[in-house]
């Protein structure tokens, strides 16, 4: 391959909407016309058309994926993978269908965050490809407090903290090489994971309209956001 950066995604999307309050998984409700993960895949489609997508779903829900991609003819090429058993197994088994490429870049990345920027994207290959990985954050815009066990409160610099979203994009061997180790309990990300080793992660700014759809009301914002992304185009 040369020195050429093959670029991947690992789309990850084992959710079983319980928190939406329906029988349809978070990942396949419509939005603007179109499933929550349809809109994710084509995003990073339209970044760049040969970046290699490999999706990662529960073996359940393969049939009914593939239904949906026959009924609204979806197009965007991609790997579909047997999710695991929890979030870090899901991830590990996306990373393991990806042959090894010294020079290869993956951005990992949840399915029911239709959202990212093409910038944020951009700016997350850029940035892991120079330092070895990338995490998309943005600032706290509340007042927090910290609470302990009995309830006691305590004022947190929200300048101190940041909030985690996806991608987190990394090179290639070094997260193949990191999700090597055992799951523990505080791997909450695939940064966790790359920070067990030892690396220091590099933060980047993301963008605040690529909110994770978790609720009724995550959707219809989501609508809200279509509707003025069409009108502004």
């Amino acid at each position: 391959m040369g020195n050429k950066q093959v670029k991947y995604a690992v789309i990850v999307a084992g959710g079983a909407g319980v928190r939406m309050g329906g029988e349809v998984p978070k990942q396949f409700l419509p939005i603007g016309g179109l499933p929550v993960l349809m809109h994710t895949l084509q995003v990073f489609h339209a970044y760049d058309a040969e970046l290699r997508l490999v999706l990662v779903l529960p073996e359940s829900q393969f049939d009914y994926w593939k239904k949906l991609c026959g009924e609204y003819n979806f197009k965007v090429p991609h790997q579909l993978i047997q999710g695991g058993t929890s979030r870090f197994g899901s991830v590990k088994n996306g990373l393991n269908s990806i042959p090894d490429c010294e020079n290869g870049l993956v951005a990992i990345h949840d399915g029911v965050r239709p959202f990212v920027s093409e910038e944020v994207i951009h700016e997350s290959y850029r940035t892991a490809a120079k330092e070895g990985s990338a995490i998309a954050v943005i600032g706290l815009k509340d007042s927090i407090r910290q609470v302990d066990v009995n309830g006691s409160s305590q004022f947190k610099n929200r300048d101190e903290f940041r909030l985690v979203q996806t991608p987190q994009t990394f090179q290639l061997t070094k997260i193949k090489e990191a999700f090597l180790t055992e799951e523990k309990p505080y791997f909450t990300d695939d940064a966790t994971v790359y920070e067990n080793m030892g690396w220091d992660v590099q933060l980047i700014l993301g963008n605040r309209e690529n909110i994770k759809l978790t609720t009724p009301e995550d959707l219809s914002y989501a609508t809200f956001l279509l509707t003025e992304k069409k009108r502004i185009i």
